[in-house]
């Protein structure tokens, strides 16, 4: 397991950005019937979640995520030394999103610029990847994206899938800060690529000439990442806290990525966490994919009330199949009020 600790990095803002289209699963009761779309309320957790419009593209709601947070924290763009943009929807094959999103937000031209393809686990080792930036080079400000519009490429025909996942776009910045710290762990477990797979549309499937539509569209096979998740995840999680005596009374709430209520509830179980220690926002948003954590925090610290610090353990889990986990002390203000947004960019 890589582990570690990030020195001298701190999280200063956390922004997140949502559709304004909010999409009720009760919609759903006419074409896959009330007792089972009940059924599958009841079971993930999921209520309403929000869908991008057709124009909307992740990089629209990490922009007005990112833009909402440099005002905020009063960053000249040209002070930003690099953008990670973390997504498995980007704008374009070619060039990365992060190009575009460089231009759009007026960052430059010095600015470092690149795009990272991970799910589930992307907060993790995005702030691992923007943290050891920080910590190991000559720059001092990093823009962490993540971002995806996940209901594309969706079948909404699929009752397994239709009523899942929601749209979102967050902006986290860190900076270089003397005497701040985050641990971290890392995992991957490549055999399982196959749990979670688009199989067509890109260089695998070239020169094939018997794909059929399905393959175009997200497969998921629910068992194998239930016994992954319940598994592999928990074990890794309680030999991170070991490696570093983290005792549970040193975490005030426990952020996992919202994959559904189910999950979470055994999770909760396999670890012993009482479930009022475990943030939830699954039944408003869905499954964000990897941008669900700071969605999840803005969800619960993005209020004017909001003060004081608090202990996290943050872990992301799923497609890859890959996971990972940080814990960190962070102030509640630097999580900002949820934005929800039509916007999206007529120039690409």
């Amino acid at each position: 397991m890589a582990i570690g600790i990030l020195n001298d990095v701190e999280i200063k803002g956390i922004a997140c950005a949502v559709p304004e289209n909010a999409r009720n699963n009760e919609e759903y009761c006419e074409l896959f019937g009330a007792e089972n779309v009940h059924k599958f309320m009841n079971m993930t957790g999921i209520k309403t979640r929000h869908i991008a419009l057709n124009e909307q593209c992740a990089s629209d709601l990490c922009y007005v995520a990112a833009k909402r947070l440099l005002e905020k924290l009063n960053w000249e763009p040209a002070s930003v030394d690099a953008l990670i943009m973390i997504t498995q929807t980007p704008d374009y094959a070619v060039p990365a999103t992060a190009c575009v999103l460089q231009h759009r937000l007026g960052l430059g031209e010095d600015c470092i610029a690149f795009d990272v393809n991970l799910g589930c686990s992307a907060y993790a080792y995005g702030l691992w990847l923007a943290g050891t930036m920080l910590s190991t080079q000559n720059l001092n400000r990093v823009l962490l994206l993540l971002g995806d519009t996940s209901n594309y490429g969706i079948n909404p025909n699929d009752s397994a899938t239709a009523m899942i996942f929601g749209d979102g776009g967050t902006a986290t910045a860190l900076e270089k800060s003397a005497g701040k710290s985050m641990k971290y762990f890392l995992k991957t477990k490549g055999s399982g690529f196959k749990t979670i797979i688009v199989p067509a549309g890109h260089a695998r499937s070239r020169g094939k000439t018997d794909i059929k539509v399905s393959e175009y569209e997200l497969f998921m096979n629910g068992s194998e990442v239930f016994s992954f998740t319940i598994t592999d995840v928990p074990r890794a999680i309680k030999s991170f806290m070991s490696h570093f005596n983290i005792d549970k009374n040193d975490i005030d709430l426990y952020v996992f990525h919202q994959a559904n209520l189910f999950i979470l509830k055994h999770l909760a179980k396999k670890l012993n966490i009482p479930m009022e220690k475990l943030a939830l926002s699954i039944d408003r948003y869905g499954n964000t994919s990897g941008e669900s954590i700071p969605l999840t925090l803005v969800d619960a610290f993005g209020t004017e009330e909001s003060n004081g610090t608090v202990k996290l353990l943050l872990c992301g889990f799923g497609v890859g199949l890959s996971w990972g986990g940080v814990y960190l002390e962070m102030d509640k203000s630097v999580c900002l009020p949820m934005i929800y947004t039509n916007e999206y960019f007529d120039g690409g």
